[in-house]
């Protein structure tokens, strides 16, 4: 092995690192605790352990150990076990193209985020002047400044798909940014990446240590943590929760792109992966639920604070409208004298009903408020570290750790492009440092387009379906070629050779009978929920009206009459284009 002329990480350790900064991204953050919000609290975690054990460790497992035998990128280690399974590899690098293009994207916003951390007052705190300097800028009133800063100053988006106006010049050079350091992370190949990943690997649980410190001294965090720790045990019955957590187990171990291979075949033949596999999926998760803790933390501090304001403007209209002492009504007896005055003066009352409803006060709902995505990360994060002290610090801390959260991601995304291509020799006769940066300079490029004022719709179409429905067929076949192409025996065998000892019955059955069943239902169901799902649409914004208009339809100009405003009382319900 030492003969072959690959280079390899420079100690194990490196290897682990390297695939928990690949494996930890941003769907721990944002996608994990939407999902524990969405299915129960704390109750979502008995399926999503579940389906830890019976779908993503052995799978991960797998790819770590195809990668350490073949010595190859997922092209050359697909085509050694059958000639005819070169398309396989492929596939994984195709994929791995579709992603890279939209993924630093999302490194750019947090570029542009953190630039704009410095400064006095944040920008997303407050709604700028209008052009008469008379007042708020109108658009920013009647959303709210964290949407409006989302929106229209880092997306500057437009009123449809069709709707083009330009490259953002902004988020252009964000992104010409991101892309150069990922090309200075990945340059020298494993020699860079392996000391790359301290780095990356580590601070964001410094950081996430620092906020789960902040998040639980907030006023109102109890309220959250107690919402994720109280268990709603009857969605263990729904069939979706359990689709939902396999669907998070698979996408947030990065299964399927060819980056656990290519990572893998860095190996020594005789390094003990299995360990590595088990650790590396057990530290993913612990991050997943560790996040979820902080995100908790600050919703609970956000629909208090929510909750607190709508009892004040509660309070507030009933001294006025009944002519109470300024401190008749306390905060804790809102409700109750809410109900005392509607019984003792009901035509009084009655002038004020509708307001009432339409303000009604719930704090239990401004918890069921789920968001996940851009929304999560770029909102609601916002919108509560804006009301923080020292909102500058928190801001620094938060986009820099999701900065490094998506670098760390994108080394493996570019390493699984770019080795299989190298191992081909036309490939290889180029330098590392020319190959890296073609590729790189390719996908810039293209990523381009995302950068326009239509760019966000771009991005929705490519997040929703470039790598979803791809990876599972993926993933799939991988699992039937080895289990019965290649087949376990001699899968057994080359894990003996490799590790000393055959792996026990438990990988057995989860690679031939139990991995395979899920991978198969999982695909069943999103062809039915695809053929469901009707023609595809999403949420556009009038820049006219301030509001989105839902189910624009792909490529048509056609409005369907449903809207829904985004003047809503709570910033904590989204308004982010995404197919309904």
């Amino acid at each position: 092995m030492e003969k072959d002329g690959r280079p390899n990480w420079d100690s194990p350790m490196q290897f682990v690192l390297a695939c928990v900064s690949y494996a930890v991204g941003l769907g721990n953050v944002w996608r994990f605790p939407y999902l524990c919000q969405l299915h129960g609290g704390g109750g979502f975690l008995i399926p999503y352990l579940i389906m830890l054990l019976l779908e993503g460790l052995p799978l991960f497992y797998m790819e770590l150990a195809i990668g350490q035998k073949m010595r190859l990128g997922s092209i050359g280690a697909w085509t050694s076990i059958s000639p005819y399974l070169g398309g396989l590899g492929l596939a994984s690098v195709v994929t791995s193209v579709y992603l890279c293009l939209y993924y630093n994207v999302i490194n750019a916003w947090s570029f542009w985020y953190l630039f704009h951390s410095f400064q006095s007052v944040l920008p997303w705190a407050v709604c700028p002047i209008n052009s008469n300097r008379t007042g708020p800028t109108e658009e920013c009133e009647v959303a709210t400044p964290t949407q409006y800063f989302f929106y229209r100053e880092t997306l500057n988006i437009s009123s449809s798909i069709e709707e083009n106006g330009g490259i953002h010049t902004g988020q252009a050079l964000c992104l010409v940014l991101a892309w150069a350091i990922t090309y200075l992370f990945i340059v020298r190949g494993v020699k860079s990446t392996g000391k790359v990943v301290y780095f990356t690997a580590t601070f964001p649980y410094l950081v996430l240590f620092i906020y789960l410190i902040r998040g639980v001294t907030l006023h109102g965090a109890i309220n959250g943590l107690k919402y994720m720790f109280t268990p709603k045990m009857a969605e263990l019955a729904n069939p979706r929760a359990w689709i939902n957590a396999a669907t998070q187990i698979f996408f947030s171990l990065g299964l399927g792109f060819g980056s656990l291979i290519a990572f893998a075949s860095y190996n020594q033949h005789n390094n003990n992966f299995q360990n590595q596999a088990i650790v590396v999926s057990l530290i993913n998760s612990g991050t997943s639920i560790f996040a979820s803790i902080v995100t908790f933390a600050i919703y609970g501090f956000k629909a208090t604070l929510n909750y607190e304001n709508c009892l004040d403007r509660m309070r507030l209209l009933l001294l006025n409208t009944f002519d109470l002492a300024e401190d008749a009504i306390s905060m804790d007896s809102v409700l109750e004298w809410t109900e005392k005055l509607n019984t003792t003066y009901p035509e009084q009352f009655a002038q004020i009903a509708d307001k009432v409803r339409e303000g009604e006060c719930n704090l239990e709902k401004e918890l069921d408020t789920a968001v996940e995505g851009t929304g999560l990360a770029f909102i609601v994060y916002s919108e509560a570290i804006k009301n923080m002290p020292l909102p500058q610090l928190w801001s620094v801390l938060y986009f820099f750790m999701l900065l490094l959260l998506g670098m760390g991601s994108m080394l493996g995304n570019v390493t699984a492009i770019i080795t299989p291509l190298r191992d081909f020799k036309i490939m290889s006769r180029m330098s590392n440092e020319l190959f890296s940066g073609l590729v790189c300079v390719f996908c810039l490029l293209l990523g381009l387009g995302f950068t326009t004022t239509s760019g966000n719709y771009w991005f929705t179409i490519f997040n929703d379906y470039a790598a979803t429905f791809s990876l599972l067929f993926i993933v799939l076949i991988e699992v039937i070629a080895v289990s019965y192409i290649y087949g376990i025996k001699r899968f057994e065998k080359d894990i003996e050779d490799m590790l000393g000892h055959r792996p026990n019955w438990y990988w057995k059955i989860m690679w031939a009978v139990t991995s395979p069943l899920l991978l198969i239902g999982l695909f069943i169901f999103y062809i039915i929920n695809y053929i469901q799902g009707g023609t595809p649409t999403y949420q556009a914004w009038n820049k006219e009206h301030f509001y989105f208009l839902l189910n624009r339809q792909y490529g048509l100009s056609l409005l369907k009459v449903w809207v829904r405003s985004c003047l809503t009382k709570s910033p904590v319900i989204p308004c982010t284009p995404k197919r309904k």
